[in-house]
């Protein structure tokens, strides 16, 4: 006895066309119950419509087919949930970072004011530091996680900063997409196991906003001593005048740029 309803009845059901369906049951996404061996008529179970639903949604989403395979191949509602959940996560970090790309060519295509070049020497200055290899890529969460321990071990002996913490970006890092970075906290002379970032003059500018267009910033002051200054091949600094740690508002970040120069 031929059961089930019909490719086209189920068409209405779920709201995907007969054609989309012919596909899902080829590439094996979303099987009929019954596939007649003269006609080749599709006949599905009324339960399918729920995997129909779904699949629906999430090509709605761009998930991509290999992945809405692995959702539906999940036992049990709890683990369909959970790779859901994850999927979604995905996305909403996509849609902020989409978000963030978006700002900041606004802000490029806006008249953007002239930068303030100020010349200082720094002295030297005992620093509490991490070094390390960091790819590009990860610098936001490498620097996320080293400030973070910074502050720790402050906390841990009972200092506070004795300065702005920084970083500074050795010329392979923008070279190679990859160098070292030094993330570092001033602390008082004599608090211990401290490095010293050596004196030099430096050209500064401050960057006002979010450091995903520092760059904008870098550009202006690196144009500004190409034109006037000889510059040197010496990490960059940036100072965090105002940082995450201050405020959760990244429009209101400070940062100053310190070019190295004779």
């Amino acid at each position: 006895m031929t059961t089930g309803v019909p490719i086209g009845e189920f068409s209405r059901l779920c709201h995907l066309s007969a054609k989309t369906l012919r596909y899902y049951h080829d590439i094996e996404l979303l099987v009929p119950a019954q596939v007649d061996a003269e006609t080749g008529h599709r006949r599905y179970q009324p339960g399918q419509v729920g995997d129909a639903h779904l699949i629906r949604r999430l090509r709605g989403l761009d998930m991509p087919l290999a992945e809405i395979r692995t959702v539906l191949a999940e036992p049990g509602e709890d683990r369909r949930a959970e790779a859901l959940a994850r999927h979604l996560d995905r996305m909403e970090a996509e849609l902020a970072r989409t978000r963030d790309v978006v700002a900041s060519l606004r802000r490029l295509l806006d008249a953007t004011p002239p930068i303030t070049v100020l010349y200082r020497r720094h002295a030297p200055t005992p620093v509490l530091h991490i070094a390390a290899r960091v790819p590009r890529t990860g610098v936001a969460d490498w620097c996320r996680f080293s400030f973070g321990e910074l502050m720790r071990t402050l906390g841990e002996r009972g200092l506070d900063p004795a300065g702005a913490a920084g970083s500074t970006y050795s010329a392979e890092f923008f070279e190679r997409d990859e160098g070292e970075v030094v993330a570092f906290v001033p602390v008082p002379p004599g608090a211990g196991h401290t490095a010293v970032l050596p004196a030099r003059r430096y050209a500064v500018a401050v960057h006002a906003g979010p450091f995903e267009d520092c760059d904008l910033t870098y550009g202006a002051l690196g144009a500004h001593v190409a034109e006037h200054d000889a510059g040197l091949p010496d990490p960059i600094v940036e100072l965090y005048l105002v940082g995450p740690q201050h405020t959760q508002d990244p429009e209101r970040y400070r940062t100053e740029v310190c070019w190295p120069v004779e």
